[in-house]
Formats: structure tokens, C-alpha cells, sequence
């Protein structure tokens, strides 16, 4: 029995093959999974494992496929998708969230619950295991600021849990963690004025409004800061805003993005990435370096 088969089999309708994953990445382009499901128990996530492993067979892990470029040719071997974990409990101080639950759907049930630590990555559109992965961050605040542990499983199917103290991590980086698969994550968070996280709250959720050009499908910043400085000052000061490839242009409104803003391929957005670092790097001397995960071939 194929591989194929056996998943069919197992997750039924929860698994799918030839999936476009333009359908599943915030960008809206990209070729297709070759498989892709759904698993949501512990039980689901060591089956497929299990079996890749046993097989050989190439796994990848996604949340909302907010930071994910995928080429035109797609991706072989089986793509998990955590969309199905989303469940949330509050509990004093404490936030459990499983790996498919929005991040912004935790910031919001802090502020409600007058719990402070959270409310500054409000909007930011991926999953909690996709920001605990990248230790994703927005105004000053980054996911590890609250986190105390994460629920995990390796590729080989065995769980574990992992302290936050026990790993190294940084701005946009956490060390040691590709090993693993985020499950769950646990953020212990501290008493505050609920008229005064809702306010700022809303206050973050409108300046993304403001200066982010959410309009458009795109995976938000493109590049990670570099050191004393900002990469959408490094791109506007080069002169690249507005510059397009194809369907994919550098945000008029925000240089730091690039949208897809007509149809863009995946080769076009990453035909832009490369002519920004280029001409980032003639301009400024300065090698910005890729915040965005790249899955596949391109062109």
C-alpha cells in the first residue's frame, strides 16, 4: 500500500493530495502540496510522522502560512497543516493555546481578561506555533517575552516539553527548535488594567491599519532588521518603493512588504527579493537577510 493510501485511509477527508498551496499561504500563490493534511491528536501527529520517517518522505509543518513562500512547482512529500488545534483555556495568569490557534485570538482573551504581556502583538496574522518558532514580534514586544513552555513532538513521533530558559533565542530566531513540532505553547502573563490593554490594543490594530498595506495579499515583513536600522528605511532610501516584478510590487505603503497586488507567481515575488537585496546591498553595503521561509523550487 502507498504512503498515499495509508493517509487517505487514516485522516479521510482531512487529507488531500495536489492541494494548491496558494490556498493556504497569506501571500495567495504557490504551487501544489503533493499531500497535505490535517492531523490534530497527538495520535494523528505520530501516525504521520511515523510513517514519513519509515518512508523517507520529505514533511513539512504549517500554521496560517503566514511567512511562507511556496514556488510555482509546489512541494513534494507531505504538508501538516495545525489548523485543526485551536483550542484555548485561561486559567489565573496562565494562557494555553494549541499550535493552530490565531496569536491574535490569545492577545485578545489576555486583554479581556485584564492580563497583561500580550496586547502588542495583536494583529499579527499567524498561528501560535508559527510565532513561537520565529519568536514573532511587533511593537516592542516578542512572543518569548511571556512564553514559560512549549508542548512539542520530534520527527520521530516522541513528545516532550520545553522550558523557555532551557533555549537559546533572539529576535526572530529560536535556537535548536527545527527539530520539533510546536503542539502547544503556555504564556504566563501578569495582572492589568482592562480599559488599558483593550485601548492599546486597539491602538496597535489600527496603526497596522494605517501603515501596513493589508489591502493586498502579502507575508508581511519581508526581512528581518538589521542591526541599528530598519530594512524598510534601507529599501525607501534606495528607492525601490513602488518597484514591481510581474504581479509582485514593494508596498507604496509600507517598503518593508512586499504585496501581491495582480496575480503575482511565486516567481515573481521572489524575483523582487532578490533585486531588492541587490540593490540594498550596491546602495548600502548592508546584506538583508530573508525574515520569510522559502518551500521548493523557484525559477
Amino acid at each position: 500500500m502507498s504512503y498515499k493510501t495509508e493517509l487517505k485511509n487514516f485522516f479521510a477527508d482531512n487529507c488531500l493530495f495536489d492541494e494548491p498551496m496558494e490556498r493556504h499561504t497569506t501571500y495567495r500563490t504557490g504551487g501544489p502540496a503533493e499531500v497535505y493534511v490535517y492531523p490534530k491528536t497527538p495520535e494523528e501527529w505520530s501516525f504521520v510522522l511515523k510513517l514519513a520517517q519509515a518512508e523517507n518522505i520529505p514533511l513539512r509543518i504549517i500554521g496560517f502560512g503566514s511567512n511562507i513562500l511556496v514556488g510555482g512547482k509546489g512541494v513534494g512529500g507531505i504538508v501538516c497543516s495545525t489548523k485543526r488545534m485551536d483550542g484555548v483555556t485561561v486559567e489565573g495568569e496562565h494562557i494555553k493555546a494549541q499550535a493552530g490557534t490565531a496569536l491574535d485570538k490569545v492577545c485578545e482573551l489576555a486583554c479581556e481578561a485584564g492580563l497583561a504581556g500580550m496586547e502588542k502583538l495583536s494583529g499579527i496574522p499567524g498561528s501560535v506555533g508559527g510565532a513561537v518558532y520565529m519568536n514573532a514580534g511587533a511593537f516592542g514586544q516578542e512572543t518569548f517575552d511571556c512564553l514559560e513552555y512549549f508542548d512539542v513532538i520530534n520527527f520521530e513521533g516522541r513528545p516532550a516539553t520545553l522550558l523557555k530558559e532551557d533555549l537559546k533565542y533572539a529576535y526572530r530566531k529560536v535556537e535548536g527548535i527545527e527539530n520539533y513540532i510546536v503542539l502547544s505553547a503556555s504564556f504566563k502573563l501578569t495582572k492589568g488594567d482592562f480599559t488599558q490593554l483593550i485601548a492599546t490594543r486597539n491602538s496597535v490594530l489600527h496603526k497596522r491599519i494605517e501603515k501596513q498595506p493589508l489591502e493586498y495579499p502579502s507575508a508581511g515583513s519581508v526581512f528581518k532588521r538589521p542591526e541599528g536600522d530598519y530594512a524598510s528605511r534601507l529599501i525607501d532610501d534606495t528607492g525601490l518603493r513602488g518597484l514591481s516584478v510581474g504581479g509582485a510590487k514593494v508596498s507604496e505603503k509600507h517598503a518593508g512588504f512586499i504585496v501581491n497586488f495582480n496575480r503575482a507567481t511565486p516567481e515573481d515575488v521572489k524575483t523582487l527579493m532578490d533585486e531588492v537585496r541587490q540593490k540594498v546591498k550596491e546602495k548600502h553595503g548592508v546584506e538583508l537577510e530573508l525574515e520569510q521561509i522559502l518551500w521548493g523550487e523557484f525559477e
